[in-house]
């Protein structure tokens, strides 16, 4: 799919956020260009499970980019990318606050070779405020963001998460949302523009529901309080075997097909009640019920009701469910030997065509070589530039266009 054809992004990320938010323009027709250091790979090249001699995750985060390797502290590196900017015109950089612009990187910096530049900033805690020099992870932004705190079992340390939100739901979409704007901004009006991504006020914005409850009420949300949050029987319940099955039936009728399923009809009146020891109740004769048969069984007993009740699956059984797959939310990219990887889809539907996945995350500098002849470069500037350590050891010679 083209739906993005024309937009040239020059990427400066690493590890999740920045990649994720690239991969997904990728997909949808934009071509991306990593920038690469040739001394220091990305940690993702190198985190476990290993498709051959490649990870697996590096092969999905950076699908259908290309790469090209830098040392981005030798001044003619800067001036490549200078140049490079002029038909890139679309950075995206996870570096922390201050680090572009010593490298002569910076927005206003390259923004002198192109006016209309769009230069996304995608960065832990944001280009401003005292904590904006700090390291960070996902379970530090969701802490500071006032998510943790209420998300958690009562007396019990909060757990980290399987997925990174913060990286992603907040760093990664609120990238592809901000520059998407700018880009169309930019076509309506001819202007380029800098936009600074916080994973902390992303984080932040993501308390939706309770976040707004406090700031307009006072109400502080707490563990095992609310509603979503394990204060009612929305909540996860262990089965005779040890499994486990996830309950959402909040509305009458779902809640009434729930009572009937477990046994206990007679409880759809406690169950509408909000009085706190009905609320506790209701809850109890869930977990009670669902401790007296086995997965299999409640898999049978909830296969065919519309009551908000699925089970909670292995990571190998949501693959196979019925409903990803006919989703085609599992797809096979091509990879340099001939073969095929599998890897998740884009999640995105459209009537006008479908994703493209060229092929798997390329080698460090693999494309080095190209880019640098398609923006005009000969190869004995290259090969000068080669010798000079713009590339590192990426590149032992540039007369047959190896790596």
């Amino acid at each position: 799919m083209s739906l993005l054809k024309g937009l040239k992004i020059l990427d400066f990320s690493t590890l999740l956020p920045g990649p994720y938010a690239t991969m997904m323009f990728a997909d949808l027709g934009a071509e991306v260009l990593r920038v690469e250091a040739p001394t220091r790979p990305d940690q993702i090249r190198v985190t476990p499970p290993f498709d051959g001699e490649e990870a697996a995750a590096h092969g999905y985060l950076n699908r259908s980019k290309r790469s090209i390797a830098l040392d981005l502290k030798k001044a003619e590196s800067v001036e490549l990318v200078k140049h490079l900017v002029k038909e890139y015109d679309i950075v995206l950089e996870q570096f922390r606050p201050g680090v572009m612009e010593r490298l002569g990187l910076g927005y206003e910096a390259l923004k002198e070779s192109n006016p209309k530049l769009i230069y996304c900033s995608l960065t832990g805690f944001g280009q401003t405020g005292p904590f904006r020099d700090r390291p960070g992870h996902d379970n530090n932004y969701l802490a500071i963001a006032g998510v943790t705190g209420y998300s958690h079992r009562n007396g019990v340390v909060p757990a980290p998460m399987g997925i990174q939100v913060a990286d992603v739901a907040g760093g990664s979409l609120h990238a592809v949302i901000g520059i998407l704007a700018a880009a169309l901004h930019r076509e309506k009006v001819g202007e380029g523009q800098f936009i600074d991504i916080s994973m902390t006020d992303t984080a932040f914005a993501l308390n939706a529901i309770y976040g707004s409850g406090y700031l307009a009420c006072g109400i502080e949300p707490e563990p095992e309080q609310m509603m979503l949050n394990g204060g009612t029987f929305y909540d996860y319940y262990q089965t005779k075997d040890q499994r486990y099955f996830s309950v959402g039936s909040l509305e009458p009728p779902f809640k009434k097909l729930l009572c009937e399923a477990i046994g206990r009809p007679e409880l759809i009146e406690v169950g509408m009640s909000d009085d706190p020891e009905d609320v506790h109740a209701f809850k109890e004769a869930v977990r009670e019920a669902f401790l007296s048969k086995t997965y299999a069984e409640w898999l049978i007993a909830f296969k065919e009701l519309h009551a908000c009740v699925e089970p909670v699956l292995k990571f190998s059984e949501a693959c196979a469910h019925p409903q990803i797959q006919a989703r085609g939310m599992v797809v096979e990219v091509p990879k340099p030997d001939g073969t095929t990887q599998r890897q998740i889809a884009c999640p995105i539907k459209f009537s006008a065509g479908k994703p493209e996945y060229r092929h798997v995350g390329s080698k460090l500098g693999e494309n080095t070589i190209d880019v640098l002849q398609e923006s005009g470069f000969s190869l004995k500037q290259i090969d000068e530039w080669r010798e000079k350590g713009l590339f590192g050891q990426i590149l032992n010679c540039v007369s047959n266009g190896g790596v």
